[in-house]
């Protein structure tokens, strides 16, 4: 392994301390004068995007590599499925009847949770988006549990805050949905994906698409809720049509309770990513 060694260049740190304590002049008071990267207004320039996208990959990754997470188990799910305390305030029937997802998501990441500890508390690690709904209880069942989660929140146009469940030395926040929804699938070895909307249909397909065609291997992706699924979805009209093949039916699994969630990722057989799409 590769000692650590001390840089021989002045730090970076070091200058700019030093920067905001020159003399006040017409010179150093110009934007022209600002070191590049502590210089806000030119960083959010729109030439700079390529390094704020490098930027919002690296910082995620190098703390998750100083704190030691190894893999995560992705839980995707709906900011407005309520707490079951809460349901007689939910807006529509359909919402408190889901409401019973956020005491399933809170008791799955309490189960996975407690197994990971039982290792080495750094493989299977919870990771939401870090709102309300199915990623408060996420982050609330791995607390409960003693461990760790994270929280990929991004920044909205309305008000925006993480849940007051997530580890706060893994509570990230984001510009980017790639760069987030990158983070999500780059230690993933589960995806559960729970009743949601716009959302968590994003984030699903997109991960579908990646293991369909290939691009990431396969690991166990679950579908909490059979009958929402296959009313919001008609997965077998899509197979019938040919526009997927009757074998992509095999990349995901339907549950329903924490339990059988376990166990299905405790049992899955490992299989190689796809070197072909079925149907091409």
């Amino acid at each position: 392994m590769k000692e650590d060694r001390p840089s021989p260049f002045r730090d970076a740190h070091l200058d700019r301390d030093t920067a905001e304590h020159v003399p006040s002049t017409p010179q150093t008071r110009s934007p022209a004068y600002r070191l590049a990267f502590a210089d806000d207004d030119f960083l959010c320039r729109d030439e700079l995007r390529p390094v704020r996208l490098q930027l919002e990959l690296l910082k995620p990754q190098m703390m998750l590599d100083e704190q030691g997470i190894e893999s995560t188990i992705v839980m995707f799910g709906g900011a407005r499925i309520p707490d079951p305390v809460h349901k007689a305030e939910a807006r529509t029937e359909t919402l408190a009847e889901l409401s019973r997802f956020y005491d399933v998501a809170r008791d799955f990441a309490r189960l996975m949770t407690a197994k990971s500890l039982d290792s080495n508390g750094r493989e299977n690690v919870i990771v939401t988006g870090g709102g309300p709904g199915v990623m408060e209880a996420g982050n609330r069942g791995a607390q409960e549990a003693g461990g760790v989660s994270i929280g990929l929140n991004i920044v909205l146009p309305h008000e925006q805050a993480p849940n007051l469940y997530v580890t706060p030395e893994l509570s990230f926040n984001f510009h980017y949905f790639a760069i987030r929804k990158m983070h999500f699938l780059m230690r993933a070895r589960a995806i559960c994906v729970f009743p949601g909307g716009f959302g968590t249909l994003d984030e699903m397909f997109e991960s579908l698409t990646l293991i369909q065609t290939g691009r990431m291997e396969r690991v166990p992706f679950l579908l909490f809720g059979r009958p929402f699924w296959e009313r919001v979805i008609n997965w077998q009209a899509l197979a019938e049509a040919g526009t997927i093949s009757d074998d992509d039916l095999d990349l995901f699994r339907f549950v329903d309770t924490a339990e059988d969630a376990v166990q299905l990722i405790e049992n899955w057989e490992p299989a190689p990513a796809r070197a072909t799409i079925p149907g091409r």
